[in-house]
C-alpha cells in the first residue's frame, strides 16, 4: 500500500520534514455499504496506519462525512430521531483505538513491518519499539473462519537464537484483542472485551469490562505463543510499562453543562453576537471569501479525523525480535 511513497518518504526523512497522508479511507465519496462500515474496514484502517508509520509517515487523515457516509468513525442520529436514538460508532473507530494504544503516548515509537508468513496479505504483523527496545507486537488475521482452521499461532522471541543478542523474552506478555465474528460484521465489535454497541446505541462510553489477557512464555525455548483468531487483531505488550503507558486512566462519570434544557428538538443555542461575526472558520478574519456549507455534496460538508504522532523514524540500533508464523 505504501510502495509508491517510499522515495518521497526518504526525501522527507533526509530533510527532517513530516510526511502526511491526506484524506484517505476505504473508498472515495463516502465509501461502500457493507465494506466501508464493516470489521474488514477496521482491519484495513489499522493495517494502513501501521504500514504508513513503518514508511515514516507522520500522520494519516481519515476522511469522514455526514449521515450518508459509510466510513464514519461515529455518526449522530438524524435530528428527528435524536430524542430516542444515540450515536452510531463505525468500524474504523475501533481501528483508531488499536492504533492509539499501539503507538503509545510518547510520540517516539518506531514501527517495523515484520513481513510475516512470507509477507502474506492476510496475516501482516508489526513490531513496535520504544527508544530502540522492543515494546509491542501487532498481529493481524483478515480471514473469516469460525471453525478455527484459519487461526494461527505466532511465536515471539526477543533476542537469543540467531539474532546475535542476549535472550530477553519476558516470562509472560499481556494481550488485547480486536474481535468480531466475521469481516462483514458492522456493530458490536469488541476491543479488549469492550464495545460501543449497536447501531444508534452509543453514548460515547465503552460498554463491558476491560479484558487484558496474560499469556505465559516458554522460558526453555525463549518464545511466547500467541494465538491469532480469524478474524482479529492482537496487540501484544512485551512489558508492564508498555501496557501501563497505553492504558487510559480510569475515570468515573462526568457531567458537562449544556444549553439544551429540554428534550424538544433543536434546543441548543449560541450567543447571537458571536454568530453574527462567525462563518465557522474564523468569521470576519477571512472576510467574506471563505463561505462554508453543509449542503450535501459541498466540499465543506465533510469533516476529518487525523491520527497524529503515529510514526516512527526507524533508525539507530534496534533490539532484535523474531516472530515465527505457525498455522
Amino acid at each position: 500500500m505504501v510502495n509508491p511513497y517510499r522515495s518521497t518518504s526518504a526525501i522527507a526523512a533526509q530533510f527532517n520534514k513530516p510526511l502526511v497522508m491526506l484524506e484517505t479511507n476505504t473508498a472515495s465519496c463516502g465509501g461502500f455499504p457493507g465494506i466501508s462500515d464493516s470489521f474488514g474496514a477496521a482491519l484495513w484502517s489499522a493495517d494502513l496506519s501501521f504500514q504508513l508509520a513503518a514508511a515514516n509517515f507522520s500522520q494519516v487523515l481519515f476522511h469522514v462525512g455526514g449521515q450518508n457516509v459509510y466510513y464514519n468513525p461515529f455518526t449522530p442520529p438524524p435530528t428527528n430521531q435524536s430524542t430516542f436514538h444515540q450515536w452510531t460508532t463505525g468500524a474504523i473507530y475501533y481501528a483508531a483505538l488499536v492504533a492509539a494504544e499501539a503507538f503509545g503516548p510518547t510520540g517516539n515509537s518506531q514501527i517495523v513491518d515484520l513481513f510475516m508468513n512470507g509477507n502474506n496479505d492476510y496475516t501482516p504483523g508489526y513490531a513496535i519499539y520504544e527508544n530502540g527496545n522492543p515494546s509491542k507486537v501487532v498481529l493481524f488475521n483478515y480471514i473469516t473462519d469460525s471453525s478455527g482452521a484459519n487461526d494461527y499461532v505466532a511465536h515471539i522471541a526477543v533476542g537469543g537464537g540467531q539474532t546475535g543478542q542476549p535472550g530477553a523474552t519476558p516470562n509472560s506478555v499481556k494481550v488485547r484483542r480486536l474481535s468480531a465474528a466475521s469481516v462483514n460484521q458492522k456493530y458490536n465489535i469488541t476491543w479488549a472485551g469492550q464495545t460501543m454497541g449497536d447501531q444508534f446505541g452509543s453514548d460515547g462510553r465503552m460498554k463491558g469490562e476491560l479484558q487484558t489477557e496474560t499469556i505465559p512464555c516458554d522460558t526453555a525455548t525463549g518464545s511466547c505463543a500467541i494465538t491469532v483468531k480469524a478474524p482479529s487483531i492482537v496487540l501484544v505488550f512485551l512489558n508492564d510499562q508498555a501496557l501501563a503507558d497505553s492504558t487510559p486512566p480510569s475515570e468515573g462519570p462526568q457531567t458537562f453543562a449544556t444549553t439544551a434544557a429540554t428534550k424538544i428538538r433543536n434546543t441548543a443555542t449560541i450567543d447571537q453576537a458571536i454568530l453574527a461575526t462567525s462563518n465557522g472558520r474564523g468569521g470576519g478574519k477571512y472576510g467574506g471569501g471563505m463561505m462554508g456549507s453543509t449542503s450535501v455534496g459541498s466540499v465543506s460538508s465533510a469533516w476529518r479525523v487525523a491520527v497524529p504522532g503515529m510514526v516512527a523514524v526507524v533508525g539507530g540500533a534496534l533490539g532484535a525480535m523474531f516472530v515465527a508464523f505457525v498455522r
